[in-house]
């Protein structure tokens, strides 16, 4: 337990961090991250540029930071959507079952025919490189399988006594999954997102490092990485400070959701599965 709770504090210590950095990105910066300054390109690191500059001379901690703000909000963003929508069709199905259910979960299984990066990388270069159209993507492509767990938990949770006593009370449809279904299946989601923003993150960076994502000069961290790509021999930094950003934040949002998990699922605390 005392492992556990090391783990669940060092975890979201780190998150928290990174999101200060993302929320705080144009104050704790100590540069215009967007700044040209071709005089100053491929500096090593000293007192003005703590951890040097990139080809352009722009300074890379700076970079780094305000990348937080934008790898982070997209992750949050595209998590936020398939979360919605899964919620969205999951309950639609796996309340109203019939015709509604079975036509629901064929759409489902031909999303979860592809992989989801390859339908992603489709997506976007249909749509064209850009924000919304990299999050739509993610979220397109990521959408089926929340929505098959959530209608797993609705059809565990809609013949339970309370729903039972909620329909004989009279509640509409509509109240008994929101009142009753939804509080109970959110805070299951809430812990399957946790441990899947970490893959979400390698989505966004992956297509911004594409060239699909995020566009120039906007900071982010895949796109840093594809930038720096043409420079790894004579400044191998370049890259290594935006992967390594990514390992941490990534890393951090598993151990979280597994601590999570642990410390809410009582079967797994008391060693039952």
């Amino acid at each position: 337990m005392s492992r556990n709770r090391l783990v669940l504090a060092s975890s979201a210590m780190l998150v928290a961090v990174t999101v200060f950095m993302a929320l705080f990105a144009p104050w704790i910066s100590p540069h215009d991250p967007d700044h040209v300054a071709i005089e100053k390109k491929l500096r090593s690191p000293d007192r003005e540029h703590l951890l040097g500059t990139d080809h352009l001379g722009r300074d890379v901690l700076s970079r780094l930071i305000h990348g937080a703000r934008v790898s982070l909000g997209t992750t949050l963003a595209a998590m936020g959507a398939i979360l919605l929508i899964g919620l969205l069709v999951g309950a639609a199905s796996g309340y109203a079952g019939g015709w509604v259910d079975s036509g629901l979960m064929r759409i489902c299984d031909v999303f979860l025919a592809f992989p989801t990066l390859i339908l992603a990388i489709v997506m976007v270069g249909t749509l064209g490189p850009g924000v919304f159209n990299m999050i739509l993507a993610i979220a397109l492509s990521h959408w089926a399988w929340y929505g098959r767990i959530v209608r797993g938990l609705v059809l565990g949770l809609k013949h339970r006594e309370f729903i039972l006593a909620a329909r004989v009370a009279g509640t509409s449809r509509t109240g008994i999954v929101v009142r009753h279904i939804l509080p109970s299946v959110i805070p299951q989601l809430a812990i399957l997102a946790t441990l899947d923003l970490g893959h979400i993150m390698l989505h966004v960076s992956g297509l911004s490092f594409l060239g699909l994502g995020i566009q120039p000069p906007t900071s982010e961290w895949g796109a840093m990485i594809n930038d720096a790509r043409h420079f790894v021999r004579g400044h191998p930094e370049l890259m290594t400070y935006p992967g390594l950003m990514i390992f941490f934040i990534i890393t951090a949002f598993n151990l979280l959701g597994d601590a999570l998990r642990d410390s809410l699922d009582p079967g797994l605390r008391e060693g039952r599965y």
